[in-house]
């Protein structure tokens, strides 16, 4: 039975506000067509995000359905899902922990085994909003074909082929780059070794597992509730 991409996403954003990735901003996305995806309205609390705060958009930003607009970065989604024909969900958050790395000038380091799935990291070498096309474009060419990139002073873009496995692998960016970051006020963090990194892509990139990383936050979130 098919779900409806509207409550996925406000259930997606919800969890990611609760666990201090998104905060009063940020945004994600699902594809619905090779010309549209589905994209939270730039006005919605993200705290409280339902259904209706979710709009279906053009690429060029033109409301085809919803109760609001886009937020202004809707580029960002675009210029990702016009590059990518693998990616179905985008997430883009102001997260605390990886933006400190590229605030400080500080490599991402694969130091757990979640989030060496994410290494190496590129960054998009600008602080600036990625509220333009060309903008937009620049940052799914520095992206290519990886899972996520930092954003200078930013934030971060987290992609995935589903929104379960982009949703995923944003918490194993966080907590990577929060371990990290403590790491390394004891001294110098050990980084997983090629080996130790395909070894966890072999039995960690999985649908599984992203589920079952998305039903441990949304039970979570239901306890709060």
């Amino acid at each position: 039975m098919q779900t409806d991409p509207r409550r996925d996403l406000a259930a997606c954003i919800r969890m990611l506000e609760a666990n201090k990735i998104l905060d009063y901003n940020g945004h994600c996305s699902v594809r619905h067509s090779d010309s549209a995806f589905y994209v939270n309205i730039g006005k919605a609390t993200r705290a409280t995000a339902r259904p209706e705060d979710i709009c279906l958009v053009t690429f060029e930003g033109e409301v085809i359905s919803g109760n609001g607009t886009p937020p202004l970065e809707f580029h960002l989604h675009a210029g990702i899902y016009k590059a990518r024909k693998d990616v179905n969900a985008v997430i883009h958050a102001h997260s605390k922990w990886s933006t400190y790395l590229t605030m400080a000038r500080q490599d991402y380091l694969p130091v757990f085994a979640q989030g060496s799935l994410l290494y190496p990291m590129p960054i998009l070498d600008t602080p600036n909003s990625i509220n333009t096309k060309g903008m937009g474009d620049q940052l799914a060419q520095v992206l290519r074909e990886r899972p996520a990139c930092l954003l200078k002073s930013h934030g971060a873009v987290v992609v995935g082929s589903t929104l379960t496995e982009a949703f995923a692998l944003v918490n194993y960016l966080e907590e990577n780059a929060e371990r990290q970051y403590h790491a390394q006020m004891i001294g110098t963090p050990y980084q997983f070794s090629a080996e130790e990194r395909a070894l966890s892509q072999q039995k960690l990139w999985s649908p599984g597992l992203f589920q079952r990383t998305w039903d441990h936050f949304a039970a979570k979130l239901q306890s709060i509730n």
